[in-house]
């Protein structure tokens, strides 16, 4: 398309352009305080005032600008509309709370602080809720001012207070001026931050990432050039889930603990620890449980675990390790403490997470294995099996 519309270029407005990026680039050289954005602003419009020279500017391409302070406009609620209404509201506050953690994490990057993302998302939620009582469209934290922001010297909140504040005090007494900025300009200033947002140093330095990420990273960043940066941001969260998700499965593990001298021995077990000195009955099957048991890995947990009930008369899950227990993975566990009670297994658990422990509490569980096979410690767990041996 660009290259079939060449022969339209207005060398006037490429020749501005090309001046606009040259001053934002080598202000800044000079003078490191003075942000060359302005100094560009500023230059241009006044040499296309002062020689009349014909380019397009705001005020040509989008007419005159009669801008005046917003009035608080009170409407008629109506119940029958929320149904309606409800789907893309909250639609729009998701997206408009991802773009703008989105942001900060970008200007999180460039100055090297750290955000707050609940007061970032609450002080968004009430700005708009305001805005709407004015006749303002919801808005977010926007990319491209928060890099030109920082890229002149804003690195604190001020910075954005102070930005509001002069665009405010633009609108109400400079719309004429406004109305004479180049258009050729607004694309220069534009070009700048854009090349500054890219980053393409740290673009390449991702490509060197694990080649799921980069399959990842490349699809957000086609989808965002060639769709749009909403859906990118949406296909590129759902697909970095299921990689989550992969990875949660592959670390996730399940070994069967015997004694580091016995052939039958999981290798990661030699390790001198007080387990070392315990000594594990021949009638009792120790599993130590690590990683997330979610849905994404209780299948793998199932087929170890469902293939022992029968063979020991007691079976202890060690899950000193496990932090993450979602219903599924509750569901598989009463699954295999009723396949162990048909087979007359006694399940033991030892070393419960606390947050796996609430889980379970709230669950069947403690009433098919019972209540008191619930254990502090591994060496508690083998030692009531040996009392229920006597």
């Amino acid at each position: 398309v660009y290259f079939q519309h060449v022969g339209l270029i207005d060398i006037t407005s490429m020749l501005l352009g090309i001046s606009t990026i040259a001053i934002v680039y080598f202000v800044p050289k000079f003078f490191p305080r003075v942000p060359g954005a302005f100094i560009a602003l500023l230059v241009t419009t006044g040499v296309v005032v002062y020689f009349q020279i014909p380019v397009e500017t705001i005020g040509t391409r989008y007419g005159s600008i009669t801008l005046t302070m917003p009035k608080l406009q009170i409407f008629n609620f109506d119940f029958s509309k929320i149904k309606d209404l409800l789907s893309p509201a909250i639609s729009i506050a998701l997206l408009g709370g991802i773009e703008s953690l989105m942001c900060a994490v970008i200007a999180d990057g460039m100055i090297g602080g750290k955000h707050r993302p609940n007061t970032e998302l609450v002080s968004q939620g009430i700005a708009n809720v305001c805005s709407a009582l004015f006749g303002g469209l919801p808005a977010t934290g926007a990319i491209a001012r928060t890099v030109t922001n920082v890229k002149n010297g804003g690195r604190t909140p001020i910075a954005g207070i102070i930005h509001s504040i002069v665009i405010l005090f633009i609108v109400l007494f400079f719309s004429t001026f406004l109305q004479a900025v180049p258009m050729a300009t607004v694309a220069g200033i534009l070009i700048v931050v854009a090349y500054n947002m890219s980053e393409w140093r740290e673009f390449l330095s991702l490509l060197k990432s694990p080649r799921a990420d980069v399959i990842i990273i490349l699809i957000t960043f086609f989808l965002t050039i060639f769709v749009d940066l909403i859906v990118a941001i949406q296909v590129g969260v759902v697909l970095s889930v299921f990689l989550f998700m992969k990875r949660m499965s592959d670390v996730s593990s399940i070994k069967k603990m015997r004694m580091e001298e016995d052939p039958e021995a999981d290798a990661y077990y030699s390790r001198s620890t007080s387990l070392s000195k315990t000594e594990i009955p021949d009638h009792v099957e120790v599993f130590e449980v690590s990683g997330a048991f979610f849905f994404g890995a209780a299948g793998k947990f199932m087929e170890v675990l469902m293939s022992y009930p029968g063979k020991k008369k007691f079976v202890i899950l060690r899950m000193n390790q496990v932090f993450v227990l979602d219903l599924t993975g509750v569901r598989m566990l009463e699954k295999f403490a009723k396949e162990a009670k048909k087979s007359k297994t006694i399940v033991l658990f030892a070393e419960l997470h606390s947050s796996c422990r609430d889980v379970i509490q709230r669950s069947r569980l403690p009433k098919l294995v019972g209540e008191g096979r619930f254990f502090k410690t591994l060496s508690d767990a083998i030692s009531y099996t040996k009392q229920l041996t006597l």
